[in-house]
């Protein structure tokens, strides 16, 4: 069998850098103390490197301060948190079609039980939202926006920040998902004007699955209620929840091996010259883009190679299911994609792509050119067979 070649790397970074294994391994067998509930050497060790990785964090999106930075179980988690904790019965919500189920099912969950209605705003043929839609969709009741900075599907990038101002002119609480653009596209909160931004730390930012962040910006912590009770290590004589942060939000104990990974991959990126990188990563999507362009019986979705995007790239080759295509090009070329509908519905729907949805080929830090050279050759292959 040809040597793997992993290009699903909107779903988890594989692989991850040599000193995340060994930060986990380390951890697991030397340490092995929870955070925050000890003060021997092992447990003060501990909660030094969660701390470190919560300010490592902060400084990444731009925060004002580290005990902003929540730490979750997961993007999903993240988003959970906020759209949970924010919306009261009556509330409404404007987002956009290209969101992940990780919006939209908590959308769907909350219209059915607390009555929240949500305006999905439409985005054109290359997956990108147009802001006045957000202006034009307000009501009274409008609590909150909620935007993806990138499409998992298409890689296309919104206009968060634009959307942000008027948000700001509104008095609207925001909500970013930036689980496909943090540690491969610049994200400053500050900027984006979002009350709220959700991440995973097992894509990008090349931590182990299970985990997550949600910062939370100055005074907003005012309207999110937590979803979770129980210890925090603090405060332990009350049966109440502590107000400060992060401990309002962080009951019960933290994955701790999986933030010590994290913690190492952001030492990483810390290492890493991230405009280089990102400017590798561009020129390997238009090396991608353009090795697709002329195949016959292929479409590729999304902006083109020229426009600000990330390294997500989404097709269909006429006479094959997405499904059926991927599991081809593992079989016969070890290469490793996505094919579906990747829990955006709404986002196929507006390509024109469902019910099957489209093979997803996203690349990582890791990904090299031979790589990307690939891909192509096995997508002509099967194009030209058809």
């Amino acid at each position: 069998m040809p040597p793997r070649i992993y290009l699903d790397n909107a779903a988890t970074s594989w692989p991850k850098p040599e000193r995340v294994y060994r930060a986990v391994d380390d951890y697991q067998r030397r340490l092995g103390a929870p955070a925050g509930r000890g003060t021997y050497a092992e447990a003060s060790e501990t909660e030094r490197l969660v701390s470190s990785c919560r300010q490592r964090l902060s400084r990444f999106v731009g925060g004002s301060e580290p005990r902003r930075v929540i730490f979750t179980y997961n993007g999903t988690d993240s988003l959970n948190l906020v759209l949970h904790g924010v919306l009261r019965p009556g509330d409404h919500v404007v987002t956009s079609v290209c969101e992940h189920n990780s919006v939209l099912r908590p959308l769907r969950f909350l219209a059915e039980h607390r009555g929240i209605e949500t305006t999905y705003v439409p985005c054109d043929s290359r997956g990108q939202v147009d802001p006045d839609q957000f202006r034009q969709a307000l009501r009274p009741a409008t609590r909150l926006f909620a935007l993806v900075h990138g499409s998992n599907v298409t890689g296309a990038i919104q206009p968060v920040a634009e959307v942000g101002r008027i948000a700001a002119e509104q008095g609207l609480l925001y909500l970013v998902d930036a689980a496909q653009t943090l540690g491969y596209w610049p994200v400053d909160v500050k900027p984006l004007g979002c009350h709220y931004l959700a991440a995973p730390g097992h894509k990008g930012l090349l931590g182990p699955l299970g985990t997550g962040l949600l910062y939370v910006a100055d005074g907003a912590e005012e309207y999110l209620q937590p979803q979770r009770q129980g210890g925090t290590g603090t405060r332990s004589d009350e049966d109440v929840q502590p107000a400060s942060l992060p401990d309002r939000y962080e009951s019960g104990n933290l994955n701790v091996p999986g933030i010590v990974g994290l913690e190492a991959g952001l030492t990483h990126l810390a290492e890493t010259d991230l405009s280089h990188e990102a400017a590798r990563l561009a020129e390997l999507t238009r090396a991608l883009l353009a090795g697709l362009a002329d195949l016959p019986g292929v479409t590729v979705y999304g902006p083109p190679a020229e426009a600000p995007r990330l390294p997500v790239v989404s097709l269909n080759v006429a006479g094959f299911a997405p499904q059926e295509l991927a599991a081809l090009l593992d079989a016969q070329w070890s290469i490793q994609s996505r094919a579906g509908i990747h829990c955006a519905p709404r986002m196929h729907a507006a390509l024109g792509t469902a019910p099957q949805g489209t093979l997803r080929l996203s690349l990582g830090h890791f990904t090299t050119s031979d790589d990307v050279s690939a891909a192509i050759a096995a997508i002509t292959d099967v194009a030209s067979s058809t």
